[in-house]
C-alpha cells in the first residue's frame, strides 16, 4: 500500500476532533496545547493550498468546566445549557489560536433537520464553500442547544461523514483518543494489533470495533467505523488516528503510515442517493414481496404498489421510507410518492386501479428508481 499515492490528490479535508482529544488527560477542561497544535497544523496546510473544515466536539465538556459541574448533566435542558455556555468558550479558543497563525474562523452549528431538508442541505453546502473561498476555517458542531433526539445526528462521527459528503471532500480524518482500529480493545489487551489498512468494511471489521465509548464523548469506535463505511460509498477515504500525537494531521496528509486508513468503494453513490440513504431519517417501513425485491435489486427497477404487502408508520409523499423483505430485513431506502394512508388503499393493486380507489392517480411508482437506493 502506497499511502502517498492514495493521498496525493487530496485537497479538501474534513477533520473531526473528538472530546477526548480536546480535553486534558483528566478530561476536566479543554487542552490549550492541543487546540494550539491543531490550529498550527491546519494553518500550515491552508498556506500549502489545502481546504480544511473542522468538525469539533467539546462544547458540552467546556460548559461543564465553566459551570463547575462534576459531570455532564443527565437531563436535556441542563445539557443544552452546558452546550450553549461551552460552545462560545470552545470557539473562542479556536479563534484565538488561529488568529496567531493569521487565519479567521467561522462557526457553523447544524441539526439533522438542516441536512434532511434538501433546500437547507444545499444552502449549507453553499455557505461552507463560500466560507472556504474567503480562506476562512469553518468550524462545525452539532447545535446541542436546540437539538433533541428527533433532530440530532447522534454523534459528531456521523456529522463529520455527512459534512464530508455534503461538500464533496477528498478525505475525512477522525482524530480519536486511540491510534486507530485494533483487532481487540487496546485498553483491555495491550498486545492488540493495529490494523493499518481496511480495504472493505465487513461484518468482521464492525465486530472488532466493539461497543466501547469515550468517558466524555458520545461515540465510540463503532460510530467511527459506521461513519467510514457510509462515507466509503461516496468514494471518500477515512483515516482514524491518535489526535493527541504531535503533528499527526500533517503526517496523515503527507502520506505517512499512521492510524487506520479505510479505502473507499469503487462503485460510489451519487450525492443525491447518498443523501437519501444516509442523511435522511426513515419515516416508515414498506414490506415488499420477493418478486418486487428481486426486480428492485437485480434489475434496478422502480417499486410499484402492486409489490407492496404491508405498511408500517405514518408518512407523507416525499418522505424517506425503508423497504423490507419477507424476512423483515431492510434492503433499500427511497423517497415515497404516496402517503401511508394512500398506500394502504392501493398496496397490491395495479396502477390502472388507482384512480377508482383514490379518486386520482399521481404516478405509477411508489418509489421511482432515481429516488431508490439498494443497501
Amino acid at each position: 500500500m502506497n499511502r502517498k499515492k492514495i493521498l496525493k490528490k487530496v485537497r479538501r479535508v474534513v477533520i473531526k476532533i473528538g472530546s477526548g482529544v480536546l480535553t486534558t488527560p483528566d478530561r476536566s477542561e479543554l487542552d490549550d496545547n492541543i487546540i494550539e497544535g491543531i490550529a498550527r497544523q491546519v494553518s500550515n496546510l491552508h498556506k500549502s493550498g489545502y481546504e480544511i473544515i473542522l468538525v469539533s466536539s467539546g462544547a458540552i465538556a467546556a460548559g461543564v468546566k465553566e459551570l463547575n459541574l462534576k459531570k455532564i448533566p443527565g437531563d436535556i435542558p441542563h445539557k443544552q445549557a452546558a452546550a450553549a455556555i461551552g460552545q462560545s468558550h470552545l470557539i473562542g479558543k479556536y479563534e484565538r489560536h488561529f488568529k496567531k497563525e493569521g487565519f479567521k474562523v467561522a462557526q457553523i452549528l447544524l441539526t439533522h433537520d438542516d441536512l434532511s431538508n434538501r433546500i437547507r442541505y444545499l444552502n449549507a453546502k453553499n455557505a461552507i464553500l463560500t466560507i472556504l473561498s474567503y480562506k476562512v476555517i469553518p468550524i462545525i458542531n452539532e447545535n446541542d442547544t436546540v437539538a433533541v433526539d428527533e433532530i440530532k445526528f447522534g454523534d459528531n462521527d456521523t456529522l463529520s461523514a455527512m459534512v464530508a459528503n455534503l461538500i464533496e471532500a477528498d478525505l475525512l480524518i477522525i482524530l480519536s483518543d486511540v491510534k486507530g482500529l485494533y483487532r481487540a480493545d487496546p485498553k483491555l489487551d495491550p498486545t492488540a494489533e493495529l490494523i493499518p489498512l481496511v480495504r472493505k468494511i465487513t461484518n468482521e471489521i464492525e465486530t472488532m470495533a466493539g461497543d466501547s465509548k469515550s468517558t466524555i464523548g458520545v461515540g465510540g469506535m463503532v460510530t467511527k467505523i459506521q461513519a467510514a463505511k457510509r462515507l466509503s460509498l461516496s468514494g471518500i477515504p477515512t483515516v482514524i488516528v491518535d489526535g493527541k500525537m504531535k503533528g499527526i494531521i500533517e503526517a496523515v496528509i503527507g502520506g505517512e503510515d499512521a492510524g487506520t486508513l479505510f479505502l473507499p468503494e469503487e462503485d460510489k453513490l451519487g450525492s443525491k442517493k447518498y443523501w437519501i440513504a444516509y442523511t435522511l431519517k426513515s419515516k416508515g417501513k414498506i414490506k415488499v414481496d420477493d418478486g418486487a425485491k428481486n426486480v428492485l435489486v437485480a434489475d434496478g427497477k422502480s417499486l410499484l404498489p402492486s409489490g407492496i404487502v404491508d405498511i408500517d408508520g405514518k408518512f407523507k409523499s416525499g418522505d424517506m421510507v425503508s423497504c423490507i423483505d419477507s424476512r423483515n430485513r431492510e434492503f433499500a431506502r427511497g423517497l415515497i410518492n404516496y402517503s401511508s394512508t394512500e398506500l394502504k388503499k392501493i398496496k397490491g393493486k395495479h396502477s390502472s386501479e388507482f384512480e377508482e380507489i383514490l379518486g386520482y392517480k399521481m404516478v405509477d411508482e411508489a418509489i421511482h428508481r432515481d429516488n431508490l437506493v439498494i443497501l
